[in-house]
């Protein structure tokens, strides 16, 4: 039996915050199926050489864990069991061009599952993630989204590109030019948290491996909310400071001290998050109603529904509304 060379058979690539974190961890469950530890290599954002010197909040220390080397990048597929299909989940290529270019070069029979999210939501739900964990210093979301073109210009790393993440339109008609549209499944986010089982069983069928075998999606990778206040006045400069530090030590180290940087950083309580009002969603349609036209063109689904005025709030506030009894 020829050995098969170390690679993935399959990439997650795209967006973040739009459950690919959930769509990976239901694939990694089923028993054809081999997925990557670290989840995110960010392998095909690199092109063999160490990752940009990026200046936002926390992103020198991140960058440390991107495996950049194709040998390190190889060894995380070797284990892989002879039966399984391999892959893994880097959220970025679907946002990356030149990521893109690699993976058309480099894997001309890979698979590619492309999760999208309202884009609004998804931006978001993106500010929310930074601002929870500290690294966001604008506690006003449309303020932070504002800023992304000083930010890119400053130097900040793309999880930071809370309008660009979403252009998906933009993103899969550049994708399909390099690599045909019968290689992309696009996957939308409400069907991961309203047909858990028949979007896991779809992913399947176009992976070409058996159905039926994961009927659980695992909850997405929330944060716990911190509402503004003196707590990311006087704690958030602590975290980013730390983040920052962090850039010099090993990377367990920053693992260990940032859980109880956090916990105090939220504070007691279980805190509401809030929605996007419909004012604030209607002043950033204009940023994505284009976008959406051609996502809708290019792809040949319908995604009209994202130009609504009304959010649709978090993955927990959507899968505990549908286990609602009616």
């Amino acid at each position: 039996m020829e050995r098969r060379r170390p690679q993935p058979d399959f990439l997650i690539i795209g967006a973040p915050k739009a459950g690919t974190t959930a769509l990976h961890s239901a694939l990694a469950q089923h028993p054809q199926v081999f997925a990557t530890t670290p989840k995110e290599p960010k392998y095909w954002l690199c092109d063999d050489a160490p990752p940009p010197h990026w200046r936002g909040p926390g992103d020198k220390h991140s960058q440390k864990e991107w495996v950049w080397r194709r040998t390190d990048y190889d060894r995380l597929f070797e284990v892989a069991p002879a039966h399984a299909i391999r892959g893994e989940s880097t959220p970025f290529y679907l946002y990356s061009t030149s990521a893109q270019r690699r993976i058309a070069q480099e894997l001309p029979g890979v698979k590619l599952i492309a999760v999208v999210r309202d884009p609004i939501d998804r931006a978001y739900s993106n500010w929310m993630h930074l601002w929870c964990d500290g690294l966001e210093p604008v506690a006003d979301f449309p303020t932070a989204f504002r800023l992304q073109d000083k930010r890119a210009h400053d130097g900040w790393a793309p999880f930071w590109r809370y309008r660009e993440l979403g252009l998906y339109g933009r993103q899969l008609d550049h994708l399909y030019g390099l690599v045909g549209e019968d290689r992309v499944l696009v996957v939308r986010y409400r069907d991961i948290v309203d047909e858990p089982a028949a979007t896991v069983d779809r992913a399947c069928r176009f992976l070409g491996i058996e159905q039926g075998h994961v009927g659980h999606i695992p909850k997405d990778n929330s944060r716990t909310y911190v509402e503004p206040g003196w707590r990311p006045k006087v704690l958030g400069p602590v975290v980013r400071g730390g983040a920052w530090l962090a850039q010099f030590a090993p990377p367990e180290v920053w693992r260990k001290s940032y859980p109880p940087l956090l916990r105090r950083l939220s504070g007691p309580g279980d805190h509401h998050r809030p929605r996007l009002t419909p004012e604030q969603r209607e002043q950033l349609l204009p940023a994505f109603a284009e976008d959406i036209e051609l996502l809708t063109k290019v792809s040949g689904q319908d995604f009209s529904d994202w130009l609504s005025t009304s959010s649709r709030g978090s993955f927990q506030e959507r899968a505990e509304r549908l286990s609602e009894p009616a």
